[in-house]
Protein backbone atom coordinates (compact mmCIF):
# COMPACT_ATOMS: atom_id res chain seq x y z
CA UNK A 1 0.00 0.00 0.00
CA UNK A 2 1.71 3.31 -0.83
CA UNK A 3 1.48 6.69 1.10
CA UNK A 4 -1.48 7.86 -1.00
CA UNK A 5 -3.60 5.33 -0.94
CA UNK A 6 -4.78 4.90 3.03
CA UNK A 7 -7.45 7.18 4.30
CA UNK A 8 -5.35 8.78 6.92
CA UNK A 9 -1.66 10.24 6.41
CA UNK A 10 -1.57 12.79 8.71
CA UNK A 11 0.77 11.67 11.25
CA UNK A 12 -0.77 13.83 14.12
CA UNK A 13 -4.14 12.48 13.32
CA UNK A 14 -2.59 9.00 13.14
CA UNK A 15 -1.10 9.21 16.68
CA UNK A 16 -4.20 10.95 17.67
CA UNK A 17 -6.02 7.18 16.60
CA UNK A 18 -3.69 5.40 18.78
CA UNK A 19 -4.19 7.49 21.91
CA UNK A 20 -7.97 6.79 21.48
CA UNK A 21 -7.67 3.10 20.92
CA UNK A 22 -5.29 3.08 23.97
CA UNK A 23 -7.56 5.32 26.21
CA UNK A 24 -10.82 2.93 25.43
CA UNK A 25 -8.54 -0.38 25.82
CA UNK A 26 -7.21 0.96 29.59
CA UNK A 27 -10.83 2.18 30.16
CA UNK A 28 -12.78 -0.95 29.25
CA UNK A 29 -10.55 -3.20 30.73
CA UNK A 30 -10.60 -1.48 34.34
CA UNK A 31 -14.42 -1.93 33.99
CA UNK A 32 -15.76 -4.41 36.38
CA UNK A 33 -18.54 -5.44 35.37
CA UNK A 34 -20.39 -6.12 32.69
CA UNK A 35 -19.52 -7.18 29.17
CA UNK A 36 -15.48 -5.41 28.92
CA UNK A 37 -15.48 -7.65 32.58
CA UNK A 38 -16.08 -10.82 30.77
CA UNK A 39 -14.06 -9.76 27.52
CA UNK A 40 -10.55 -9.17 29.33
CA UNK A 41 -11.55 -12.57 31.24
CA UNK A 42 -10.12 -14.39 28.21
CA UNK A 43 -8.09 -11.39 26.14
CA UNK A 44 -5.10 -9.76 27.82
CA UNK A 45 -5.86 -5.68 27.39
CA UNK A 46 -2.07 -5.46 26.21
CA UNK A 47 -2.58 -7.33 22.96
CA UNK A 48 -6.18 -5.12 22.41
CA UNK A 49 -3.84 -2.50 21.95
CA UNK A 50 -1.65 -4.42 19.97
CA UNK A 51 -4.50 -6.25 18.10
CA UNK A 52 -6.66 -2.98 17.22
CA UNK A 53 -3.86 -0.27 15.62
CA UNK A 54 -3.38 -3.82 13.04
CA UNK A 55 -6.81 -2.99 11.93
CA UNK A 56 -6.26 0.06 10.76
CA UNK A 57 -3.75 -1.09 8.64
CA UNK A 58 -5.52 -4.04 7.26
CA UNK A 59 -8.60 -2.48 6.32
CA UNK A 60 -6.45 0.94 4.61
CA UNK A 61 -7.21 3.65 7.31
CA UNK A 62 -3.72 4.36 7.60
CA UNK A 63 -0.72 2.96 6.63
CA UNK A 64 1.38 1.33 8.62
CA UNK A 65 4.90 0.81 7.02
CA UNK A 66 4.50 4.94 5.62
CA UNK A 67 4.21 7.48 8.80
CA UNK A 68 6.81 8.71 10.58
CA UNK A 69 4.12 7.73 13.99
CA UNK A 70 6.35 4.60 14.43
CA UNK A 71 10.01 6.43 13.74
CA UNK A 72 9.03 8.85 16.40
CA UNK A 73 8.09 6.10 18.85
CA UNK A 74 11.45 3.91 17.82
CA UNK A 75 13.83 6.57 18.08
CA UNK A 76 12.74 8.87 21.12
CA UNK A 77 9.53 7.47 23.22
CA UNK A 78 11.77 3.80 23.59
CA UNK A 79 15.03 5.27 24.61
CA UNK A 80 13.04 7.41 26.72
CA UNK A 81 11.08 4.98 28.35
CA UNK A 82 14.04 2.45 29.08
CA UNK A 83 16.02 5.46 30.69
CA UNK A 84 12.47 5.45 33.33
CA UNK A 85 12.70 2.10 33.34
CA UNK A 86 16.10 1.33 33.85
CA UNK A 87 17.17 4.43 36.29
CA UNK A 88 15.02 2.10 39.23
CA UNK A 89 16.15 -1.14 38.38
CA UNK A 90 18.42 -3.12 41.06
CA UNK A 91 21.47 -4.49 39.06
CA UNK A 92 22.56 -6.96 41.37
CA UNK A 93 19.26 -8.79 41.30
CA UNK A 94 19.00 -8.53 37.67
CA UNK A 95 22.50 -10.50 37.35
CA UNK A 96 20.74 -12.67 40.12
CA UNK A 97 18.30 -14.13 37.93
CA UNK A 98 20.93 -16.77 36.74
CA UNK A 99 22.02 -18.56 33.57
CA UNK A 100 18.53 -19.70 32.70
CA UNK A 101 18.08 -16.17 31.12
CA UNK A 102 21.12 -16.44 29.24
CA UNK A 103 20.97 -20.16 28.12
CA UNK A 104 16.89 -19.34 26.58
CA UNK A 105 18.42 -16.78 24.64
CA UNK A 106 20.79 -18.43 23.37
CA UNK A 107 18.17 -21.59 22.43
CA UNK A 108 16.54 -19.18 20.65
CA UNK A 109 19.37 -18.48 18.38
CA UNK A 110 19.85 -21.98 17.99
CA UNK A 111 16.56 -22.49 16.66
CA UNK A 112 16.39 -19.85 13.98
CA UNK A 113 19.64 -21.22 12.50
CA UNK A 114 18.93 -24.69 12.34
CA UNK A 115 15.08 -23.89 11.80
CA UNK A 116 15.71 -22.12 8.60
CA UNK A 117 17.06 -25.21 6.64
CA UNK A 118 14.88 -27.52 8.48
CA UNK A 119 11.48 -25.47 7.18
CA UNK A 120 13.08 -25.23 3.52
CA UNK A 121 13.78 -28.93 3.34
CA UNK A 122 10.38 -29.42 4.29
CA UNK A 123 8.63 -27.43 2.44
CA UNK A 124 10.60 -28.11 -0.87
CA UNK A 125 9.51 -32.09 -0.24
CA UNK A 126 6.21 -30.88 -1.89
CA UNK A 127 7.67 -27.72 -3.46
CA UNK A 128 10.93 -28.92 -5.14
CA UNK A 129 11.24 -25.61 -7.82
CA UNK A 130 11.99 -23.92 -4.79
CA UNK A 131 15.64 -25.35 -4.69
CA UNK A 132 18.45 -25.18 -7.34
CA UNK A 133 17.30 -21.33 -8.16
CA UNK A 134 20.42 -18.94 -8.87
CA UNK A 135 20.58 -15.84 -8.91
CA UNK A 136 19.93 -13.08 -6.66
CA UNK A 137 16.23 -14.07 -5.92
CA UNK A 138 16.69 -17.57 -4.88
CA UNK A 139 14.82 -18.24 -2.07
CA UNK A 140 18.20 -19.28 0.24
CA UNK A 141 19.33 -15.38 -0.01
CA UNK A 142 16.28 -14.25 1.04
CA UNK A 143 16.19 -16.69 4.03
CA UNK A 144 19.32 -15.80 5.07
CA UNK A 145 17.90 -11.58 5.13
CA UNK A 146 15.36 -12.88 7.48
CA UNK A 147 17.69 -15.11 9.68
CA UNK A 148 19.83 -12.02 10.19
CA UNK A 149 16.11 -10.05 11.04
CA UNK A 150 15.78 -13.18 13.37
CA UNK A 151 19.18 -13.15 15.45
CA UNK A 152 19.02 -9.27 15.90
CA UNK A 153 17.09 -7.16 13.95
CA UNK A 154 16.80 -4.93 10.67
CA UNK A 155 20.63 -3.47 10.62
CA UNK A 156 21.55 -7.62 10.62
CA UNK A 157 19.17 -7.91 7.92
CA UNK A 158 20.08 -5.32 5.90
CA UNK A 159 24.01 -6.66 6.10
CA UNK A 160 23.06 -9.91 5.58
CA UNK A 161 21.21 -8.87 1.82
CA UNK A 162 24.60 -6.98 0.94
CA UNK A 163 26.96 -10.18 2.09
CA UNK A 164 24.25 -12.65 0.09
CA UNK A 165 23.45 -9.97 -2.58
CA UNK A 166 19.98 -11.12 -2.50
CA UNK A 167 17.93 -9.13 -5.03
CA UNK A 168 14.94 -7.14 -4.08
CA UNK A 169 11.94 -9.58 -4.82
CA UNK A 170 13.11 -12.16 -2.93
CA UNK A 171 13.88 -9.48 0.12
CA UNK A 172 10.58 -8.24 -0.49
CA UNK A 173 8.56 -11.07 0.04
CA UNK A 174 11.05 -12.36 3.33
CA UNK A 175 9.57 -8.19 4.92
CA UNK A 176 6.73 -9.66 4.59
CA UNK A 177 6.86 -12.93 5.90
CA UNK A 178 8.90 -11.02 9.09
CA UNK A 179 5.89 -8.74 9.56
CA UNK A 180 3.32 -11.46 9.17
CA UNK A 181 5.58 -14.08 11.03
CA UNK A 182 6.85 -12.32 13.53
CA UNK A 183 3.83 -10.09 14.42
CA UNK A 184 1.96 -13.35 14.97
CA UNK A 185 4.47 -14.43 17.49
CA UNK A 186 4.13 -11.88 19.40
CA UNK A 187 0.04 -12.25 19.58
CA UNK A 188 0.84 -15.02 21.37
CA UNK A 189 3.93 -13.55 23.28
CA UNK A 190 1.23 -11.22 24.96
CA UNK A 191 -1.20 -14.03 25.33
CA UNK A 192 1.51 -16.28 26.97
CA UNK A 193 2.24 -12.92 29.38
CA UNK A 194 -1.09 -12.49 30.91
CA UNK A 195 -1.55 -16.40 31.87
CA UNK A 196 2.71 -17.26 33.11
CA UNK A 197 1.60 -17.93 36.36
CA UNK A 198 -1.15 -21.05 35.91
CA UNK A 199 1.58 -21.83 33.05
CA UNK A 200 4.91 -21.83 35.07
CA UNK A 201 2.60 -23.52 37.92
CA UNK A 202 2.08 -26.57 36.03
CA UNK A 203 5.29 -27.37 34.33
CA UNK A 204 6.99 -26.53 38.05
CA UNK A 205 9.45 -23.82 36.63
CA UNK A 206 11.40 -21.98 39.31
CA UNK A 207 10.25 -18.87 39.68
CA UNK A 208 11.95 -17.70 42.60
CA UNK A 209 14.44 -15.19 40.95
CA UNK A 210 12.30 -13.61 39.15
CA UNK A 211 9.49 -13.19 42.04
CA UNK A 212 12.59 -11.37 44.04
CA UNK A 213 13.56 -9.02 41.64
CA UNK A 214 9.65 -7.71 41.12
CA UNK A 215 9.32 -7.95 44.76
CA UNK A 216 12.10 -5.25 45.25
CA UNK A 217 11.21 -3.14 43.01
CA UNK A 218 7.70 -3.17 44.92
CA UNK A 219 8.96 -3.00 48.02
CA UNK A 220 11.18 0.08 46.66
CA UNK A 221 8.20 1.88 45.46
CA UNK A 222 5.94 1.04 48.91
CA UNK A 223 8.40 2.41 51.09
CA UNK A 224 9.29 5.45 48.79
CA UNK A 225 6.17 5.99 47.19
CA UNK A 226 5.04 9.71 47.48
CA UNK A 227 1.83 12.07 46.08
CA UNK A 228 3.59 12.93 42.47
CA UNK A 229 4.12 16.71 42.12
CA UNK A 230 4.65 18.70 39.04
CA UNK A 231 8.23 19.24 39.59
CA UNK A 232 8.41 15.42 40.10
CA UNK A 233 7.10 14.83 36.47
CA UNK A 234 9.83 17.57 35.15
CA UNK A 235 12.39 16.41 36.13
CA UNK A 236 11.45 12.74 34.91
CA UNK A 237 10.91 14.02 31.84
CA UNK A 238 14.74 15.87 32.00
CA UNK A 239 16.11 12.85 32.58
CA UNK A 240 14.41 10.54 30.24
CA UNK A 241 14.73 13.04 26.74
CA UNK A 242 17.52 14.68 27.89
CA UNK A 243 18.89 11.31 27.71
CA UNK A 244 17.98 10.39 25.14
CA UNK A 245 19.40 13.68 23.03
CA UNK A 246 22.45 13.00 24.61
CA UNK A 247 22.31 9.45 23.09
CA UNK A 248 21.27 10.50 20.07
CA UNK A 249 23.93 13.21 20.09
CA UNK A 250 26.54 10.41 20.58
CA UNK A 251 25.40 8.38 18.32
CA UNK A 252 25.60 10.63 15.60
CA UNK A 253 29.27 11.13 15.94
CA UNK A 254 29.80 7.32 16.51
CA UNK A 255 28.18 5.97 13.74
CA UNK A 256 30.13 7.90 11.30
CA UNK A 257 33.65 7.55 13.21
CA UNK A 258 33.24 3.77 12.67
CA UNK A 259 31.83 3.77 9.23
CA UNK A 260 35.39 5.42 8.01
CA UNK A 261 37.38 4.04 10.70
CA UNK A 262 36.15 0.77 11.49
CA UNK A 263 34.46 -0.70 8.30
CA UNK A 264 34.66 -4.35 9.05
CA UNK A 265 32.60 -3.76 12.65
CA UNK A 266 29.48 -3.55 10.51
CA UNK A 267 28.98 -6.84 11.70
CA UNK A 268 28.83 -6.01 15.41
CA UNK A 269 25.89 -3.94 14.54
CA UNK A 270 28.13 -0.90 15.06
CA UNK A 271 27.44 1.02 12.21
CA UNK A 272 23.61 1.31 13.59
CA UNK A 273 22.54 4.42 15.04
CA UNK A 274 19.53 2.71 16.79
CA UNK A 275 22.09 0.41 18.37
CA UNK A 276 24.06 2.84 19.90
CA UNK A 277 20.99 4.51 21.16
CA UNK A 278 19.80 1.89 22.86
CA UNK A 279 23.01 1.01 24.49
CA UNK A 280 23.71 4.36 25.85
CA UNK A 281 20.23 5.11 27.20
CA UNK A 282 20.51 1.79 29.15
CA UNK A 283 24.25 2.78 29.69
CA UNK A 284 22.89 6.19 31.40
CA UNK A 285 19.69 4.59 33.40
CA UNK A 286 21.54 2.01 34.87
CA UNK A 287 24.37 4.72 35.83
CA UNK A 288 21.32 6.71 37.13
CA UNK A 289 20.13 4.02 39.25
CA UNK A 290 23.00 4.30 41.75
CA UNK A 291 22.32 7.47 42.41
CA UNK A 292 20.07 9.59 44.15
CA UNK A 293 17.66 9.51 40.57
CA UNK A 294 16.60 5.73 41.43
CA UNK A 295 14.42 7.87 43.80
CA UNK A 296 12.21 9.18 41.54
CA UNK A 297 10.51 5.54 41.12
CA UNK A 298 8.74 6.71 44.23
CA UNK A 299 6.57 9.51 41.84
CA UNK A 300 5.98 7.02 38.83
CA UNK A 301 9.20 7.03 36.49
CA UNK A 302 7.88 3.63 35.75
CA UNK A 303 4.53 4.40 34.86
CA UNK A 304 5.40 7.29 33.15
CA UNK A 305 8.20 4.71 30.85
CA UNK A 306 5.22 2.27 30.08
CA UNK A 307 2.78 5.05 28.96
CA UNK A 308 5.48 5.75 26.34
CA UNK A 309 6.22 1.83 26.03
CA UNK A 310 2.09 1.68 25.61
CA UNK A 311 2.30 3.86 22.20
CA UNK A 312 5.22 1.73 21.20
CA UNK A 313 3.24 -1.43 21.31
CA UNK A 314 -0.19 0.31 19.33
CA UNK A 315 2.41 1.68 16.28
CA UNK A 316 4.46 -1.67 15.99
CA UNK A 317 0.74 -3.15 16.10
CA UNK A 318 0.31 -0.73 13.27
CA UNK A 319 2.63 -2.74 10.95
CA UNK A 320 0.53 -6.07 10.95
CA UNK A 321 -1.72 -6.33 7.84
CA UNK A 322 -3.84 -9.23 8.44
CA UNK A 323 -4.42 -9.67 5.19
CA UNK A 324 -0.65 -10.33 4.28
CA UNK A 325 -1.14 -13.98 5.61
CA UNK A 326 -3.20 -14.69 2.25
CA UNK A 327 -0.23 -13.31 0.39
CA UNK A 328 2.63 -15.92 -1.07
CA UNK A 329 1.56 -18.43 1.24
CA UNK A 330 4.41 -20.63 0.45
CA UNK A 331 6.72 -18.18 1.56
CA UNK A 332 4.67 -17.41 4.85
CA UNK A 333 4.40 -21.08 5.53
CA UNK A 334 8.40 -21.38 5.51
CA UNK A 335 8.27 -18.94 8.42
CA UNK A 336 5.78 -20.54 10.36
CA UNK A 337 7.58 -23.99 10.44
CA UNK A 338 10.81 -21.73 10.98
CA UNK A 339 9.44 -20.03 13.63
CA UNK A 340 7.78 -23.22 15.03
CA UNK A 341 11.31 -24.68 15.25
CA UNK A 342 12.28 -22.13 16.87
CA UNK A 343 9.61 -21.88 19.66
CA UNK A 344 9.39 -25.78 19.70
CA UNK A 345 13.15 -25.78 20.48
CA UNK A 346 12.51 -22.73 22.97
CA UNK A 347 10.10 -24.84 25.01
CA UNK A 348 12.09 -28.36 25.33
CA UNK A 349 14.87 -26.34 27.13
CA UNK A 350 12.76 -25.21 29.02
CA UNK A 351 11.01 -28.32 30.24
CA UNK A 352 14.46 -29.69 30.99
CA UNK A 353 15.89 -26.89 32.45
CA UNK A 354 12.38 -25.99 34.46
CA UNK A 355 12.63 -22.20 32.95
CA UNK A 356 9.40 -19.94 33.66
CA UNK A 357 7.56 -19.07 30.69
CA UNK A 358 9.34 -15.37 30.89
CA UNK A 359 12.37 -17.01 29.96
CA UNK A 360 11.03 -18.33 27.17
CA UNK A 361 9.61 -15.39 25.79
CA UNK A 362 12.15 -12.56 26.69
CA UNK A 363 14.83 -15.09 25.17
CA UNK A 364 13.08 -15.52 21.76
CA UNK A 365 11.76 -11.77 21.64
CA UNK A 366 15.72 -10.94 22.50
CA UNK A 367 17.02 -12.39 19.11
CA UNK A 368 13.26 -12.15 16.68
CA UNK A 369 12.58 -8.50 17.23
CA UNK A 370 15.32 -6.94 19.42
CA UNK A 371 15.87 -3.68 21.23
CA UNK A 372 12.25 -2.51 19.80
CA UNK A 373 10.12 -5.27 21.03
CA UNK A 374 12.43 -7.34 23.87
CA UNK A 375 11.43 -5.27 26.40
CA UNK A 376 7.56 -4.62 25.44
CA UNK A 377 7.39 -8.29 26.08
CA UNK A 378 9.44 -8.48 29.24
CA UNK A 379 7.29 -5.86 30.95
CA UNK A 380 3.75 -7.67 29.81
CA UNK A 381 4.90 -9.89 32.69
CA UNK A 382 5.92 -6.75 34.85
CA UNK A 383 7.44 -3.65 34.05
CA UNK A 384 10.24 -3.95 36.56
CA UNK A 385 11.41 -6.99 34.31
CA UNK A 386 11.78 -4.76 30.40
CA UNK A 387 15.42 -3.99 31.55
CA UNK A 388 16.31 -7.76 30.98
CA UNK A 389 14.97 -7.96 27.68
CA UNK A 390 17.01 -4.50 27.08
CA UNK A 391 20.12 -6.39 27.73
CA UNK A 392 19.42 -9.66 25.86
CA UNK A 393 18.62 -7.49 23.07
CA UNK A 394 22.09 -5.81 22.90
CA UNK A 395 23.38 -9.27 23.06
CA UNK A 396 21.61 -10.28 20.15
CA UNK A 397 23.00 -7.65 17.71
CA UNK A 398 26.06 -8.38 18.93
CA UNK A 399 25.75 -12.23 17.43
CA UNK A 400 23.28 -11.50 14.58
CA UNK A 401 25.66 -11.14 11.98
CA UNK A 402 27.57 -14.52 13.35
CA UNK A 403 24.83 -16.71 13.70
CA UNK A 404 22.80 -15.26 10.38
CA UNK A 405 25.80 -15.99 8.55
CA UNK A 406 26.46 -19.39 9.82
CA UNK A 407 22.83 -19.87 8.96
CA UNK A 408 22.97 -18.33 5.52
CA UNK A 409 25.87 -21.09 4.94
CA UNK A 410 23.65 -23.81 5.44
CA UNK A 411 20.67 -22.12 3.58
CA UNK A 412 23.19 -22.11 0.71
CA UNK A 413 23.92 -25.86 0.67
CA UNK A 414 20.29 -26.69 0.92
CA UNK A 415 19.00 -24.20 -1.70
CA UNK A 416 21.72 -23.60 -4.19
Amino acid sequence: MSQGSALITNNAVILGLLALILGFVFYTSNLKQGFWAKFYKYVPALLMCYFLPSLLNTFGIVDGSNNDVYTVAKYFLLPACLVLLTLSIDLKAIMGLGKKALIMFLTGTVGVVIGGPIALLIVATVMPDLLGVAGPDALWRGMTALAGSWIGGGANMLAMKEIYGAGGEIFTIMVTVDIVVANLWMAVLLLLAARHKEIDAKTGADTSSIDRLIDKVQQFEAQHARKPELRDLMILLALAFGATGVAHFAADLLVPFFIDNYPELKKFSLHSKLFWIIVLVTTIGLALSFTKARQFEAVGASKVGASFLYILIATIGLHMDIAKIIEAPKYIVIGIIWMGIHVGLLFLVAKLIKAPVFYVAVGSKANIGGAASAPVVASAFHPALAPVGVLLAVLGYALGTYMAWLCGQLLRIIGS
